[in-house]
């Protein structure tokens, strides 16, 4: 196994919080997902939970699920996101989303569920162990208040580091759409490896299907991305 700097948690913890003042931004992270609730009916009213961190149907409690939201100067709900230990149990990836995927449908669709699949790539079908699902991820502010600050890298490696920490993750997991994918958002985000045709999704009455990539991230991925030099960090910022 590759060893990296020690303290490279640390590190980007410095690096990141110094760029996050800049922009005049406050992360909060906690576990009751009710107050998540109500931060989302505040910032997203129009948006349903999805389902993975749907509290009605999940046991959520902080050994396995967090969220993180993310304040602007002004106190303004600016960011969201979501993490869950999924309960893989001995079984690889693949195996769970095989016997589970339904359950990571787009929120707020009328899913023909009969239509739609799982495919695993060879990734899923290799890992196993604790595995973090990342989702519910949106960036607001307004007009122009964020863009081309590079902000989405950094929030993207705040949500690893916190999965390592709050969950000793082995991997990070997450689903992108492909046009989102495609422009580049799972890079920003710091995902170094993408499954394309993970999920297809067919809504009812719609002949096409809507398509998600699979990204993911091993723990040892996770600390070299956070062990890059922290000028990396400055130039997004910048």
């Amino acid at each position: 196994m590759a060893l990296y700097g020690f303290d490279a948690e640390d590190r980007f913890e410095a690096s990141s919080r110094d760029v996050l003042e800049k922009l005049g931004i406050r992360l909060t992270i906690g576990h009751d997902f009710e107050e998540y609730l109500g931060y989302l009916a505040q910032a997203r009213p129009d948006h349903r939970i999805g389902d993975p961190f749907n509290p009605d149907t999940h046991d959520m409690h902080h050994n396995n699920s967090a969220w993180i939201v993310g304040h602007d100067s002004q106190g303004r709900i600016m960011h969201t996101q979501a993490l869950r230990l999924l309960p893989t149990g001995n079984d690889s990836l693949s195996e769970f989303f095989r016997q589970n995927f339904h359950g990571f449908a787009p929120s707020e669709m009328d899913i023909d569920y009969d239509r739609s699949r799982y495919k695993p790539g060879p990734g899923a079908k290799r890992i196993k162990g604790r595995v973090v699902y990342s989702g519910e991820t949106w960036v607001g502010g307004e007009p122009g208040q964020f863009r081309g600050t590079g902000i989405s890298s950094i929030l993207g490696r705040c949500a690893m580091l916190a999965a390592i920490k709050e969950f000793g993750a082995e991997y990070v997991i997450g689903f992108m759409t492909r046009p989102v994918a495609y422009k580049g958002f799972c890079l920003r985000m710091g995902f170094m490896h993408a499954e394309p045709l993970a999920l297809r999704w067919y809504l009812k009455n719609q002949p096409d299907a809507m398509e998600a990539v699979m990204v993911y991230m091993s723990d040892e991925d996770i600390r070299f991305l956070l062990d890059l030099p922290s000028a990396e960090l400055e130039t997004l910022a910048a």
